[in-house]
């Protein structure tokens, strides 16, 4: 058994449960397939991870899922609306915090808050009063004592809250976070960490982020979907993904100018019988336990399943 196969995918979600809902995605540039027959769904008030090294196709997902980019195939469903035919009433349940912050550096912080915020009340609910008060969403993303300066004068980090304090302004049912802690201190991620795990306890959002980080996503996420060259390899809790991929090892050696590559769930009987056998013969021999989530973005063993 190999890694890739040892990792089930498809966690089922009841259809009335699902805030996205992702059926055979296909994304073609040219002759390259970036995404090839994804599939996933999620339900409110879960964190979903989308993990993956760069280039799997993570941020070609979620630009499909919000509506920015037309997909080649397949069915997908974002709060019961196709993305391609989501209209303005849509558009004011999803909140979204891109890689990239856009240019308002002659703004003043709370004044840029208050004037997108301005766009959301129109859609504010019995359920759900839009927006969220400013004074409480700076506390929220730390940038109370920045109230009053200008977006340019800002810190790289602190801008980037302000990228969240702007993608969560509207208090959406589903945030979009693409890499949400590039360029953040080790303080500053631990409490955005923080600020997801508010946001889903108090509105019950639901969140999907992009991520090539697997410590952050076992931090944040509920359910980690790990994708490697535009297809899902896996999809699971962080602890379900582990249990799967623990019972294999993976043993490679080179014997007479031969590669060989064997899983076994205990490595230690082969590799005997192994060396009985052949002994000195053996060449560049290498174990590759793969027993925990941790090792699949730095083992050779996962590179290669990064190259499925």
């Amino acid at each position: 058994m190999t890694l890739t196969g040892a990792l089930e995918t498809g966690v089922v979600v009841p259809a009335d449960e699902r805030v996205i809902d992702v059926r055979d995605l296909r994304m073609r540039y040219g002759t390259k397939d970036v995404l090839d027959g994804v599939g996933f769904t999620a339900r409110r008030g879960e964190v979903l991870a989308l993990l993956g090294p760069n280039g799997a196709g993570k941020t070609t997902t979620i630009e499909i899922l919000e509506g920015f980019r037309a997909r080649s195939s397949g069915d997908v469903r974002v709060l019961g609306v196709d993305p391609v035919r989501g209209g303005e009433d849509w558009r004011g349940r999803i909140g979204v915090v891109l890689q990239s912050w856009r240019d308002h550096g002659k703004w003043r912080v709370r004044e840029l808050l208050q004037h997108l915020g301005g766009y959301y009340r129109p859609y504010s609910t019995a359920r759900l009063t839009r927006p969220s008060p400013v004074d409480d969403l700076l506390e929220v993303v730390g940038l109370t004592s920045q109230a009053q300066t200008r977006v340019a004068r800002l810190s790289g980090g602190q801008r980037r809250r302000l990228d969240v304090a702007i993608g969560i302004v509207g208090r959406p049912e589903l945030l979009f976070l693409d890499e949400p802690t590039t360029g953040f201190d080790p303080a500053a991620r631990r409490e955005f960490h923080d600020l997801v795990h508010r946001l889903t306890d108090v509105d019950d959002a639901t969140i999907l982020l992009t991520t090539h980080d697997l410590d952050e996503a076992e931090k944040l996420a509920d359910r980690i979907v790990i994708l490697a060259g535009g297809r899902i390899i896996a999809d699971g809790s962080a602890d379900t993904l582990s249990r799967q991929v623990a019972g294999e090892s993976e043993i490679r050696w080179t014997r007479a100018g031969q590669r060989f590559v064997h899983s076994a769930p205990d490595a230690t009987p082969f590799v005997r019988e192994l060396f009985r056998q052949y002994g000195e013969d053996i060449a560049e021999r290498s174990l590759l336990p793969c027993r925990s989530a941790r090792c699949w973005d730095r083992c050779s063993t996962t590179r290669a399943t990064w190259a499925w």
